[in-house]
Formats: C-alpha cells, sequence, structure tokens
C-alpha cells in the first residue's frame, strides 16, 4: 500500500483498498481521460478569441515564406478576407504551435470554419491536458507522492480562467503546457545526468522559446545550475560530463529555435534582439480597465499582475501555493550553500524564482500587457508545484495526529470541489471567474472596474437565444459579428449583420458600451448574459413593435424630457441637450431607408485616453416609437470639451460622409473659436486649398489642424497620410529603426468633421520630439512641415551671443556655444531663410558615428531654418543641438536641389 493510504483509509476492506491503490497509482492518467472525454463535449461551446484569426494568418505567412511563394510584407496588406490584417511586429511570433494547427486543417481538408474553429479548440485543449500529465509526473518525481501529485494536477487543470483560455487561447496557454512540460524534462535531466537527458532538455526549452520568448527564462535557469554543477565538481570526469551536457544542451536549444523560426533564418541575431524588444515593448497599446481606471496597457501599475493573480486566484489554490512558496523561501534561506547541491531542493528553489521573478521584471521595465495576467500564464506551472508542496509540507506537520494527514487532505479535496463547481456554474465563460477578495454582488461592480469580457464569447450566446426565439426568421443584427463564424452554416445564414437597405431588428451590445453613454440598454433588453451581478452583453430590439411596454414606456419619457427644449442643432434630425444627454429626434420617421446612426466625437480626448488615437467617440441607434425615431447618447461627466455631432446613413457601414456634422461647445473657447484664432495668423502649410496649422495643447503636445473652405465630398473621403520624422529615430517602436519615420495614415472621418461646407481635422502628433512631418493625400497633394524651435532656447542662444565672437563668418555668422551651432544674419528676409541648410559635423574619432555614416566620416543633420530658427528684430537666428561627442570640424552652408550650394563655411571646433 502506498504510505498516505494508511492515514487516509484505515478502515477500508482490503478489496476497497486495492481499488482506491489502484485508482491513485494511475490517478494521473485517469483524471486526464475524464478531462479529454468532458473537453471534447464542451469544445462547442467556446467562442472566438479575438486573436485566433491572427494567429492562423501568422501560420500562413510562415508556411507561404518556408515554400518560397510570399514574404511576410505581403501579409501585411493581403490578408484574405474576414482575416485580421498583420502587423510588422508579428513575424516575432513563433510557430511551433500555430503551423501544425494550420497543416492539420488542410489535411483533413476543412474549409467552413465552424470546423477549422472546432479544431483549434480541441486540439488546444488537448495540449493543455497533456501538459497536465506531465505536471503530475513532475510532482510524482519531487515529493514521492501520488496523491499530492495528483491534487497538483487537479489544481493545474481546475483554475477557471485557465480552463476557459485552454480552449479558446493558442498563444498563451500551449506555452503554459510547454512551459511545464520543459520544467519537467529540466528536473529529468539533471536527476539523471545523461547527454541524452540534456540534449532533450534542449530540445524541449527550444520549442518553448519558440513558442515565447519567455521561454529563455528556462534556458538561464539550465546554464545556471550545469555552472554550479561545474563549480561543485572536483574535476575529472564530473567536470568533462558538466562541460559535454551542458554544450550539447546549447546546441540543442539553439538549433531548435532556429529550425522552428523561418524568419529567423536569414539573420538569427536580429530575430532574436527584435523577439526580446517585442517581449516588453510591443508596438500595440490597448487600454485596460483595471480598479475601475483605464489605462494604457504600457504603463501599468507596477502591482497589476500580483493584483490579478491574488483576485483572480480560487482561495485554496492561493493558500496552498502561498504556503509553498513561504516553505521554499524558508528552505533556501536557511541553508543557501546546502541548497544548491541537492538537485530536489534547488529545484524547488528554482521554481520559486520561476514564479516570482518574470512579473517582477515586467513591473521594473514596464511591460505593455493586455487582459489580466494572461502573458504570464505560464507562471501558474511553476505555482501548481508550489501548491503541491504546500499542502505536502501542511501534511507533514499535522501527520502527529491520527487523523492530521485525512483531514489536511479531505480539506484540500472540499475546496477542489468547490472550484469544479464553479466552474460548471461559469461554463462557457470561466475566464470571467473572480474570488471573493473582490465584490462580486454589487450589482455591475465588476464590469466597471474590470475587463471583463474582452474576447466577446458572451455575445455567442446572445446569437444563439435570437436563433432559438426566431425559428425560421431571418435577423439583422446590429453589432459584432466575430462570434457568428463559429456558428454551424446553417445557423449563420439565418443572420445578417448590418444589413443594407433596411433597418435592423436587433442590436448587440458589448460590456463597453453598456457604460452612461447607453441610458436605453438597461431597460430594452430582449436577452441579457450576466455574470454574477454583472452584465456581459445585451441583445435589445430595435422596432416597437418588438419592445416590451415598459422600455416603450421608457422610450416616450426620454422623448418628452428631450422635445420640453429647444434643440442645440436643427437638421432632419434635431439634437436636444438635457444636462450631458443629448437626444436625437424626428418627428415624422419614414417607415423605409437605410440603416441610421448618431455620432459624439469629444475633443479633446479625456486624459485616459492616448492622445494620438481618434477622438473619443459616442455612438447609438436609432429607435422607431410609431411616427417618431429617436436615439440617446448620455456623455459621461469627464466629456467636457467640444464636440462633434453627426448623422450618418450605414447602408455602408462606415464608408459614407455624415449627412450632416457640426460643432458644439461645452467649453469656452471652443474648438471653432481656436480655428478662427489660428486662421488669423500664418499657416505652417498650404497646399490645395488645404491650411495646415500647428498648435500645441495645454500639455505642451504638438497638434496638426487641417482646414479647407468649400470642401466637397472627395475632399473629406480620400484618407491622409502622415509622414513623422523624430529627432531621434531611437523614440520610434524598434521595428521602425531602419527607416526612421513613422507612417500613420488615416481617415478624416475618425478625426475630423465636415462642418459647413469645409472640412476640419485634428491630429494629435507624438510626445516625443519631431524633426518634420510630411502629410498630404495620396495622388493629390503633400507638404512638409517643421515644428517651430523653442522661443525661449532661441532667446537664451540670443542673449548668450552678446558675450562671444564669431568662429566663422558667410552669409550667416556661427557661433560654437556649449552644447549648440548658433547662426545669426543681422538683415534678413524671408528670401535667406528659403533655401536648405546642410550641416555636417566631423568627429574627432570615426567610431562615435553611427555604423551606417562611418563610411562617410561625418553626421549629417541637414535641416530647414523653420525647424531651428525664428527672427529677432530684422534678425534671422537658427540654434541647432551639437551631438556629445568630442567634434574636429564642422561644414555648414545652404543649398537648393539641383543648383548646389549657395554658401559654405568650415569650423573648427575645440573640444
Amino acid at each position: 500500500m502506498l504510505p498516505p493510504l494508511r492515514h487516509i483509509a484505515p478502515q477500508f476492506s482490503d478489496g476497497s483498498r486495492m481499488a482506491l491503490n489502484f485508482l491513485i497509482a494511475h490517478g494521473g492518467l485517469s483524471v486526464c481521460s475524464v478531462f479529454l472525454l468532458v473537453g471534447l463535449v464542451a469544445a462547442g461551446d467556446y467562442g472566438i478569441d479575438p486573436d485566433e484569426r491572427a494567429q492562423r494568418q501568422i501560420a500562413r505567412a510562415n508556411w507561404e515564406y518556408i515554400l518560397g511563394r510570399a514574404d511576410y510584407d505581403d501579409f501585411l496588406v493581403k490578408a484574405e478576407v474576414n482575416e485580421r490584417q498583420l502587423i510588422p511586429a508579428n513575424r516575432y511570433y513563433g510557430v511551433a504551435f500555430e503551423l501544425p494547427l494550420l497543416l492539420a486543417e488542410r489535411a483533413l481538408g476543412l474549409e467552413d470554419y465552424h470546423n477549422v474553429h472546432r479544431l483549434r479548440l480541441a486540439v488546444t485543449h488537448l495540449f493543455f491536458i497533456l501538459g497536465g500529465f506531465f505536471c503530475y509526473r513532475l510532482a510524482c518525481n519531487l515529493f514521492g507522492n501520488r496523491l499530492i501529485a495528483l491534487f497538483a494536477l487537479l489544481i493545474f487543470l481546475l483554475h477557471p480562467r485557465i480552463y476557459a483560455h485552454s480552449y479558446i487561447n493558442s498563444k498563451d496557454l500551449p506555452f503554459l503546457s510547454m512551459f511545464i512540460i520543459a520544467l519537467y524534462l529540466l528536473e529529468r535531466a539533471f536527476r539523471k545526468d545523461t547527454v541524452g537527458a540534456f540534449v532533450l532538455l534542449g530540445m524541449g526549452i527550444g520549442l518553448l522559446t519558440n513558442l515565447r520568448i519567455m521561454g529563455v527564462t528556462l534556458f538561464a535557469a539550465t546554464l545556471v545550475l550545469r555552472g554550479l554543477d561545474l563549480f561543485y565538481a572536483g574535476g575529472g570526469p564530473e567536470r568533462k560530463r558538466a562541460l559535454l551536457t551542458g554544450g550539447l544542451f546549447l546546441l540543442a536549444a539553439g538549433l531548435t529555435v532556429y529550425a522552428l523560426s523561418p524568419y529567423a533564418w536569414s539573420n538569427p541575431v536580429d530575430y532574436l534582439a527584435a523577439s526580446l524588444e517585442l517581449t516588453v515593448n510591443h508596438p500595440v497599446v490597448l487600454y485596460q480597465r483595471f480598479q475601475g481606471e483605464w489605462l494604457p496597457s504600457d504603463q501599468l501599475p507596477p502591482h497589476y499582475n500580483f493584483a490579478y493573480f491574488s483576485i483572480t486566484m480560487p482561495p485554496p489554490f492561493l493558500l496552498l501555493g502561498g504556503l509553498g512558496a513561504a516553505v521554499a523561501a524558508a528552505a533556501g534561506l536557511r541553508r543557501p550553500g546546502r541548497i544548491f547541491r541537492n538537485n530536489r531542493r534547488r529545484f524547488s528553489l528554482l521554481l520559486l524564482a520561476c514564479f516570482l521573478l518574470p512579473p517582477l521584471a515586467a513591473a521594473l521595465l514596464g511591460a505593455n500587457q493586455y487582459q489580466d495576467w494572461r502573458h504570464f500564464y505560464f507562471l501558474y506551472a511553476p505555482f501548481c508545484l508550489l501548491a503541491a508542496g504546500g499542502l505536502g509540507w501542511l501534511a507533514a506537520v499535522v501527520g502527529r495526529r491520527r487523523r492530521g494527514p485525512a483531514g489536511a487532505y479531505g480539506l484540500t479535496g472540499l475546496g477542489v470541489g468547490l472550484v469544479i463547481l464553479q466552474l460548471a456554474q461559469l461554463h462557457p465563460l470561466q475566464y470571467s471567474y473572480f474570488n471573493f477578495l473582490v465584490d462580486r454582488t454589487t450589482p455591475e461592480y465588476l464590469r466597471t472596474r474590470y475587463t471583463l469580457d474582452y474576447g466577446l464569447l458572451a455575445t455567442r450566446a446572445a446569437l444563439e437565444y435570437l436563433l432559438a426565439s426566431n425559428p425560421g426568421e431571418i435577423s439583422a443584427v446590429r453589432g459584432p459579428r466575430q462570434q457568428a463564424i463559429t456558428l454551424p452554416a446553417a445557423a449563420r445564414r439565418r443572420l445578417r449583420f448590418n444589413a443594407a437597405n433596411r433597418s435592423a431588428d436587433y442590436e448587440l451590445l458589448l460590456p463597453h458600451q453598456l457604460e452612461p453613454s447607453r441610458p436605453d440598454w438597461a431597460f430594452n433588453a430582449a436577452y441579457r448574459r450576466r455574470l454574477y451581478n454583472n452584465t456581459l452583453s445585451v441583445l435589445r430590439p430595435l422596432d416597437s413593435s418588438r419592445m416590451t411596454a415598459a422600455a416603450g414606456a421608457a422610450y416616450g419619457e426620454l422623448y418628452r424630457q428631450a422635445v420640453a427644449g429647444e434643440p442645440i442643432i436643427r437638421a432632419d434630425y434635431n439634437v436636444y441637450r438635457h444636462g450631458q444627454r443629448l437626444t436625437f429626434v424626428q418627428e415624422n420617421c419614414p417607415p423605409a431607408g437605410g440603416d441610421v446612426r448618431f455620432y459624439v466625437k469629444s475633443y479633446p480626448r479625456p486624459q485616459h485616453i492616448s492622445e494620438t488615437a481618434p477622438p473619443t467617440i459616442f455612438h447609438n441607434d436609432r429607435v422607431r416609437l410609431g411616427d417618431i425615431c429617436l436615439a440617446v447618447i448620455q456623455l459621461p461627466d469627464y466629456v467636457r470639451g467640444d464636440l462633434a455631432i453627426s448623422r450618418n446613413n450605414l447602408d455602408k457601414f462606415l464608408t459614407t460622409s455624415p449627412v450632416w456634422e457640426e460643432f458644439y461647445g461645452l467649453s469656452a473657447p471652443g474648438l471653432r473659436e481656436r480655428i478662427v484664432r489660428w486662421r488669423q495668423g500664418s499657416p505652417a502649410g498650404k497646399a490645395a486649398a488645404f491650411d495646415l496649422f500647428l498648435d500645441r495643447d495645454a500639455a505642451g503636445r504638438y497638434r496638426l489642424l487641417y482646414a479647407k473652405r468649400d470642401c466637397a465630398p472627395a475632399d473629406y473621403d480620400i484618407p491622409a497620410f502622415l509622414h513623422i520624422y523624430p529627432e531621434n529615430r531611437a523614440d520610434l517602436p524598434f521595428y521602425l529603426w531602419q527607416s526612421g519615420v513613422d507612417n500613420r495614415e488615416f481617415r478624416w472621418l475618425y478625426y475630423g468633421i465636415r462642418s459647413g461646407g469645409e472640412c476640419l481635422a485634428v491630429y494629435p502628433l507624438p510626445e516625443y520630439p519631431i524633426a518634420a512631418v510630411l502629410t498630404g493625400q495620396a495622388g493629390v497633394w503633400e507638404k512638409s512641415i517643421y515644428p517651430p524651435a523653442d522661443p525661449e532656447r532661441l532667446r537664451a542662444a540670443y542673449a548668450a551671443l552678446s558675450a562671444s565672437q564669431p568662429a566663422a563668418r558667410a552669409d550667416f555668422d556661427l557661433y560654437v556655444q556649449d552644447d549648440q551651432l548658433v547662426y545669426l544674419r543681422e538683415s534678413c528676409a524671408a528670401a535667406d531663410t528659403a533655401a536648405g541648410f546642410f550641416l555636417h559635423i566631423i568627429p574627432e574619432d570615426v567610431a562615435d558615428l553611427p555604423a551606417e555614416r562611418q563610411a562617410a566620416g561625418f553626421a549629417n543633420r541637414d535641416f530647414a531654418f523653420a525647424r531651428w530658427g525664428g527672427a529677432f528684430d530684422g534678425k534671422c537666428l537658427a540654434a541647432i543641438p551639437l551631438p556629445e561627442y568630442p567634434i574636429k570640424t564642422i561644414r555648414t552652408g545652404q543649398f537648393v536641389p539641383g543648383q548646389g550650394e549657395l554658401w559654405a563655411a568650415e569650423v573648427a571646433v575645440r573640444w
């Protein structure tokens, strides 16, 4: 009999003990088999993760690249229909899991995405269960107790959030599964200490690193442990074996990563560096709701991961894991020297390091991450083993009592049972689980403080309800269609999204839309999907014939409150303001016509929203009440600035110009007043009848205003491009360093309005120092603009000239100050500064130059006078910052392209 049975089953008969002994002996395989059967049945209940189609596209891009039929860049602009387009950073994502999924899909001849989706769910979940089995095997090796190992397996498989992600998340969950497999291989390699075990470990960690570059944590851990073995080795055969196995491990790991990363084949060093950079500074910044605030994903508080981990972990697991971590830490502190010589003890310390160090590093580096702690789900692998260690320590401590171990195992089993019950209750939205450490009883508390349903899986249940409640009827739905593609083909054919030439029957609202800006969702719901006391999605009818009497009465009250006042805008729909609520009303609403949506754009955006993102947009569809059509938008209290209010026809969703659009100011001076003030001055540029103005907001950041009178629809519909050249290319995302320019294209629909026959748009520029911008409309016009020099800096440079003599004289007098080169012309007209200035800086040591400039032998800092200069009492003055390295000579002057130099001068610099 296994040792635990004498404690937990002393009263059993011999036959019962043998059965229980068999169950425990083969418990890992039995539990995994049960979970596999349940998983295959439950997989059909889960929707699609937002990243799924992009992950599939990444696999397609790599496969086409392997076959030599396409380069990655082809997929940046040629994404297939209904697929997300890729971004440059996606090329650094590993495909060791995605590529087999794609090949399996093609081998089986799956074409309907419903079947593709089911295959992906099943395989991802199967790999998760495989990871659980290796967790069980590793726990057996570490603790020598199959019952404790069985609890480690259950803890691994039963975390509610991770269980749901084990179906829908083909990025983070395969990495978690492979992480526990790699930990098993690591413990096995150091226990057996054979060449084969270390080669297999290298291959495993190479596969792990391909899945996500964070796999280098175990790569580094292996090198540290092998280095300790070398340090403690007495010499001779032991040292040689350690060197041999360590070297073969390095070779196997490197070759595996290289072989599995097609885009690394041409330049593996750059690929590895870019992958590491991507881990911390992902170029896509999203906003996360955390503790009631919307925060940019690259500016999350240091405690973000630890807080989310604490409030989303089942309490029994959290207690056992905390206990196990404390035991491992105490053992390491008590005898640190001895623990490094013992494989099992130092492995416990390694588990603790794997659990604590990655989130600490993310907090220190300010890593960009999204949606709870899912980027760190791999931490759950060492945590499960620490929790098993905590259970083992607890059973040993209470083992002095006759029923002590039975009580410890029984309480843990009760906790596991409660977690299983919660899994069933939350199905299939377990990934929105929170524990009792946060308020789950106050209505809508969680929804207004955390991101609950970022994957929009709750909308799938709403669509299933709609299909079940409307047999045989085709329903038009306004809202996201991403979950519809996971439904069977017959069900999809019964749904229409954004249907042209008819009004939608229903609208599907999402968690972020269930805000004060949509005051009608609370009383006009045909179906509501809830979790705890929080609403995740609402399906609401848009026709009064489908509404309840209470909803119709509530809309009628909103209408009466609105028309009691005077409209702020008169058009085909009059707009009424009642506090922060805007109501759009049409008295005699035509029965036919396309879908109509109303928009309110807020200028400026709230402080918690990125300044370089589109303005805050609030919208709503109209609702028909007999002959009256109305829509209601409730503006949040933080909206205090200017509003651009518009009405759009949506026969072609978001592709047509507004029917009308007007400014309305909630504060003074409003945006229109600022536009008038700008126009009284001189524009920064002028092209194709567009006036371009450069302005600073209250925080000192630049904004670019586009304004054109007598604006035709074609002027409004053509997208604008904007090329931003930074003073320091290091301010750009890493994948733009080579080009040195931030290329942006935007639609006037998002950043501008067309009001009173004129086009207006305001684009906030990035916060980093900008040397120049090139903007325009492709094939129509373009214009270069230079942010003006800081007046205070110019004034200080001018004041310093009175005590110095020119270092050289030409058309401009040249002065060398401590950190800048100053140009001064006493008598100056606009023509004197119209030509470009060249500036070549020759260093004392060519090695100080960037690599691409070392062959030329000088730094090229050509500039336009408008960027660094200004006028003082009829004088022209410019001040150019100089590099910090020692300078030998400066050569500068003015030139005209195609004509040559107008003047030139050399300045010898004494450093």
